[in-house]
């Protein structure tokens, strides 16, 4: 899997819980201290994701890292 696939799914499985939340990205953002254009490019998959934000936004969401990145 190339990491521009790789980037695409986890940003469309953070849409899917964010969304289960009933968040929007400003609050997603506001939870795990990002703005909510960094929000915006993790869930486009236009960037690639450090471990630590991923896992700053799995807390926010109150999942484990691993639940965040199983795709």
């Amino acid at each position: 899997m190339k990491k521009e696939e790789l980037a695409r799914k986890i940003g469309k499985r953070v849409i899917q819980l964010r969304k289960k939340k009933g968040w929007t990205q400003s609050e997603l953002a506001r939870e795990c201290f990002k703005d909510r254009q960094s929000i915006e490019r993790v869930e486009s998959g236009k960037t690639n994701p450090t471990a630590y934000t991923l896992y700053e936004v799995a807390s926010a969401l109150g999942i484990s890292l691993a639940e965040l990145v199983k795709i």
